[in-house]
Formats: structure tokens, C-alpha cells, sequence
């Protein structure tokens, strides 16, 4: 697992060169079959972190965001595979808001057991590392700064993030129902590294969003003592959803995400 931190975080920093490049220079748009946006940042840094994980695992097969729009689907039945979003919040990047992420998970039996949130224009990294979860601070292309996170115990009066594109009267609704005590927005899987360092204590999501925009955010919140569940089953979120009658394949439904709750 320490090899493969490693290489997530090797990939998730090249990529925010790529990344950041794209963003100074000027930001051309195209639009998806499903009409969201992609530029030229999306796929330059999927193609770098394909680059990293096929060559030091070449057995894991990857759901990657731009692979799959293009009909790119391996084949996940082992139980074992990486999730990648190169550019989490995209609509944030487009904005020149610096919000947005790169995004590496790993999924183990439908479970996120590591991952990797790198903000570029942030400079800093969120990660899980084997012992928990630890934030990263970026310098020029490297570490230069390591500490540990983990969500807070949970107050009487919850502190909630919330989604800065993508707010809905549900989302509404649950705050008003949990009493929060003020609420944060937040573009991207930052919302999920927000509860895991303890600066927020919840993150509902209703609406749509696919696997690969939430699962190292999750991996990195579970090992910071907190949990991604769904919202009507009060089950703990899942990843590996194919075949479903309802959505397409790695559609998730809608989720909360908890910090440290006794």
C-alpha cells in the first residue's frame, strides 16, 4: 500500500502540471455526449495517470471519467480496481475558481481503501496513508509540509459543506432538519476532505454524481474516522455499481457524508 500511495501521489502531482498549464494559458470548452464540459485539462491529465497506474499495476483495471465517455470499460468483476476523475469540478476550473481536483481511489470488494484529492491551484493534498489520513502541503511540485486529520466528534450543532454547482431544495431540507450551525460552499471532492479534517461535520448530497467524483474523498474521510452512507438506507456507500435498472453503470445515488459520530 506504501508503493501504491506513493505512486498515486507521483501521478496526482504531474498531472496538476499539466493541469495548472492549461488553466494559465487560457481554457478552451467542448461539451460530452451528456453535455457536461471537458477541456483539454481532463484528458491530458488522464492520460498521465493511466500512464502511472497501468505501469506499476498493470493487473488493476481503472474506471477513469474520460476513458469511459469514449466507451473504455474494463472489465471490474475481480473485485479490485481504481477510480479516477483527472479534473473533479470541472466547471470550478473552467470558472477560474480554485476548487477543483485531481481524484485517484482504489476499491477493494465495493469498498474506497485508499485514495488521493490533489487541488493544484490550492496547493494542497489530501490523502489517506495506511495510518489514517493526512493533508499535504505543495510546494513547486512537491511535499513540503505532512499532518495528520481526522474528523471531529460530532456537535449538537453541525457545521455542513455543501456543493457550490449543485444545491437542491432536498439538500436544503436535510440542513433545516439536522439544525446545522452555518453552512460552507465548496466546488468539488473538497467538501469530503472538509469533513475529514474536522473543519466541517456533514456533507449531504442530493443529486446525481458518478463513482469516480466521490470515491477518494470517501476513501479519505473513512480513514479519518468518518463515513459516506446513503441517504435512505443509512447503509454505507458502495462503489462497483453496474448493471443498474435505474441509472447507468457507476451512477450513484444520493449520500451523506458524516464526521466522527459515537
Amino acid at each position: 500500500m506504501a508503493e501504491m500511495q506513493q505512486v498515486f501521489l507521483d501521478a496526482a502531482l504531474e498531472a496538476g502540471i499539466a493541469i495548472m498549464a492549461i488553466y494559465d494559458k487560457g481554457i478552451e470548452v467542448a461539451y460530452k455526449a451528456d453535455c457536461s464540459p471537458v477541456t483539454e485539462a481532463d484528458n491530458q491529465a488522464e492520460v498521465i495517470i493511466l500512464r502511472h497506474l497501468t505501469n506499476a499495476f498493470p493487473d488493476i483495471p481503472v474506471i477513469a471519467e474520460e476513458s469511459v465517455a469514449a466507451g473504455r470499460v474494463p472489465d471490474i468483476a475481480g473485485g479490485r480496481f481504481f477510480l479516477v476523475d483527472p479534473v473533479d469540478g470541472t466547471r470550478e476550473f473552467i470558472n477560474r475558481r480554485a476548487d477543483f481536483t485531481v481524484n485517484i481511489a482504489l476499491i477493494e470488494d465495493g469498498k474506497p481503501v485508499a485514495g488521493i484529492v490533489y487541488a493544484p491551484a490550492r496547493n494542497v493534498a489530501y490523502r489517506t496513508n495506511g495510518n489514517g489520513a493526512e493533508k499535504l502541503t505543495i510546494a513547486n511540485g512537491a511535499v513540503v509540509k505532512a499532518e495528520p486529520i481526522s474528523c471531529r466528534s460530532m456537535p449538537d450543532a453541525p457545521v455542513a459543506v455543501a456543493s457550490r454547482s449543485h444545491n437542491t431544495p432536498e439538500t436544503d431540507a436535510f440542513m433545516q432538519k439536522i439544525g446545522v450551525a452555518g453552512i460552507e460552499s465548496v466546488g468539488s471532492s473538497l467538501k469530503f476532505c472538509l469533513v475529514a479534517e474536522g473543519v466541517a461535520d456533514v456533507y449531504p448530497r442530493f443529486g446525481r454524481t458518478m463513482e469516480w467524483d466521490v470515491a477518494a474523498g470517501d476513501a479519505i474521510v473513512r480513514a479519518a474516522g468518518g463515513m459516506t452512507e446513503c441517504a435512505t438506507r443509512k447503509t454505507a456507500f458502495a462503489y462497483g455499481k453496474t448493471n443498474q435498472n435505474t441509472d447507468s453503470d457507476f451512477a450513484n445515488g444520493n449520500f451523506i457524508v458524516w464526521g466522527r459520530r459515537d
